[in-house]
Formats: structure tokens, sequence, C-alpha cells
């Protein structure tokens, strides 16, 4: 039996097969290594985003998610009866960077990229906004009515307009522009009927609409330019958003926190709503990247059409013929305006006429050129 095992014909055999599987296992390691690598490295990270996450996925994930945390934070305000919107926003946070962290701790968070392309002062900035966009957002819908809101929620439009302009040159088309105008007029017929508001409440709310704006845009610009993912991006201005938080929550939150019934069901709904919280500021996250601000705000709106055409049709509440015209034509600016986007995106050149521009424009950065291609004077 020895003796035939080493023949040399049979020699030649074994020799082969052992090769050819450490050939296999030699090219199923490199397709590891290099799926690794791509999750590891920032470009590669932001090209997996855009991979899997497109427009369309990621507008309906945030769609739905906030759709949920409407009604799971219905049920934290008023049927659990937790008064304090400062908390439950820092409370949402800490349950987002504890899920960040176990992904982090598994390496399974994706990279970000160098130190030196975006400047601190940016991340701090976005911490900061958030901090502000996140918790006033909240206080405003203690003291004011869901109307008055998505009143002050129309601003936030016009701000980025202006904001967008003014920091990068970028302008919005004249058909967009009247897209967004019959957004704007549908949600406030819509919303006419429930403006109740307190003094206090109006302040925070117009103090609310300038930070949402600033977020908005720095999460959108810093994934598009700067090869930033969701997650890693959040992983690094969470830490900032908890501080602002904390120093914000003995100046909006009334006393007696400790005081509230912290038993299970209510820390179990708390969690819940914190879960939400978490797949909210993700999802959000995933639709600036994709897509721009403006756009998610006008989801947003949409969502407000929604549910008022939802309560309408399916638990019979009544907010009159006005509101639900106003929410159709709402409905109807809504659709122009995903219209014009996506001929707009059509319109794109392909890939390949990307790379053969591509030598181009670095030739002209080499000469001196600093013209950047998305965020300069454009026409959106």
């Amino acid at each position: 039996m020895f003796s035939f095992f080493i023949r040399k014909g049979v020699r030649k055999i074994l020799k082969r097969k052992d090769s050819d599987a450490g050939e296999k296992g030699r090219a199923l390691e490199d397709v590891r290594a290099s799926l690794f690598n791509q999750f590891r490295s920032s470009e590669g990270a932001k090209r997996q985003q855009q991979r899997i996450c497109g427009p369309a996925v990621a507008l309906s994930f945030n769609f739905l998610v906030a759709v949920g945390i409407i009604f799971m934070n219905k049920m934290v305000l008023q049927t659990v009866k937790f008064k304090f919107p400062i908390l439950l926003t820092l409370i949402h946070y800490v349950v987002s960077w504890f899920f960040m962290a176990l992904l982090k701790a598994f390496s399974l968070l994706p990279a970000s990229p160098s130190s030196k392309s975006t400047r601190l002062s940016t991340l701090f900035t976005l911490g900061f906004v958030m901090s502000l966009s996140t918790g006033l957002a909240n206080v405003s819908l203690k003291y004011n009515s869901i109307g008055f809101y998505q009143m002050a929620k129309i601003a936030v439009t016009p701000s980025i307009v202006f904001a967008e302009f003014v920091l990068y040159r970028k302008k919005v088309s004249f058909p967009k522009t009247l897209a967004l105008t019959v957004v704007s007029i549908g949600i406030a017929v819509a919303t006419v009927t429930d403006l109740q508001f307190h003094v206090f409440g109006a302040c925070v709310a117009l103090a609310w609409i300038v930070p949402s704006a600033v977020n908005k845009i720095l999460w959108s610009r810093l994934q598009q330019q700067e090869n930033w993912t969701a997650l890693s991006l959040m992983w690094n201005t969470t830490p900032i958003t908890l501080i602002f938080l904390a120093a914000m929550l003995p100046c909006l939150d009334p006393p007696g926190v400790l005081s509230f019934d912290w038993n299970l069901s209510n820390i179990l709904v708390i969690f819940a709503s914190a879960i939400l919280g978490f797949l909210l500021q993700w999802s959000g996250a995933l639709a600036l990247g994709a897509t721009s601000a403006i756009s998610h705000v006008v989801l947003g709106q949409f969502k407000t059409c929604v549910l008022l055409l939802g309560n309408y049709y399916l638990f019979g509440s009544n907010p009159g013929k006005i509101s639900i015209c106003g929410a159709f034509t709402a409905i109807a600016g809504m659709s122009i305006y995903t219209y014009l986007n996506l001929r707009q995106q059509s319109n794109k050149p392909s890939p390949r006429q990307q790379a053969s521009i591509l030598p181009k424009s670095k030739l002209s950065k080499e000469n001196g050129s600093t013209h950047d291609g998305h965020y300069g004077a454009e026409s959106v």
C-alpha cells in the first residue's frame, strides 16, 4: 500500500490536487480580504452603502421608521406621561451610541475617513446643531400642536435653499422652486386648522429652524463629498451631541424626573422608543447621504400628508375638506418635484463618461483649478 502512494504518477496526482486546493483556498482568502478591506476603508464602505442602500431604499426606510416613532413617542408622552423631551432625546442618543459601540467591538462599524479630509470643527458643528435640532423639535412638540410644528417645518425648506446658495453657490431651478412652493402651500392649508401654540413653544420652534437646516446640509454634504458613511458619521458626532443635550437638560426640561414612575413597563416603552430613535437617526442619515437635504424635508412633509389622510380614511377623523385638499395639493407638488429629480438623475453622465472626464478634472486641479463638481455653482 505504501509503495503505491510513493509511485511517481500517484505523487503527481496528489501534488496536483493539493495545489488545486491550495489555489482555491488562496482565492477564497483573497475574496475575504478584499471584502474586509472594502468594508474597513472609508471609500469601500461608502461604495457598499451606496450599492446596498440607494435613494428609494433609504427614503422608504426613513419613512417607515419616522411614522413608527411618531406613534411610539405619542405613547411615551401621553400614555406613559413622560414629560421630559430633552431627557428622552438624551436616552435615544445614549442607546444609539451603545449599539454603535457594539458594532465597533465586533469590527462591524465602517471606517472613517482620515482626519485630514474633514476638519474637527465641522464634526463639532454637526454634533452641536444635531443636539439643537432634535432637542428643540421635541420641546416644540410638547408646547405646540402638530399643525404649528408642521408650519414651522415649512420654513426649513427656504432656509436650506438660502444656506446652500450662500455657502456653496448651489441653485435650485425654477420648476423645482415652483414645485416646492406648491408643497409648502399645500402643507400650510392642510395644517391650518390646528395652529395652537404657546408663546415659549413658538420661540422654540423659530429657534429650531436654522439648526435643522444646517444639520441636514452637513449630513448630506459630508457623506456625498468626503466619503463618510452614515454609521461612521453617527459614531463620531454622537458624543458631542450627548454633551450639549446634557447641558440643555436643566434649562428646557421640567423638574421631577426622579419622581417619575420608573416601573418595568414604562422603561420598556421608553427603551422601544430609543431603539426606534436609533433607527430614525440611521435611516435619516442614509436618506441624506443618498439624496439631498431638500429631498429629506419633502419626505417629512409627505409623511405629514399620509398621516393626515390615513387618520381620515382609516380612523374616521374629520380634519375638514380644506385640510384634505391641502394634503392632496402637497402630494401633487411632491410628485412633480420627485419627477424633476428623477429626470435630472437620468441626464447625468454614466460612470464610464465620468471616468473619461476624471483625468481632465485631475489635470485641471494640477493646473490650479479648485472647482468642485458637486457643490460648486450649479443648478439643482
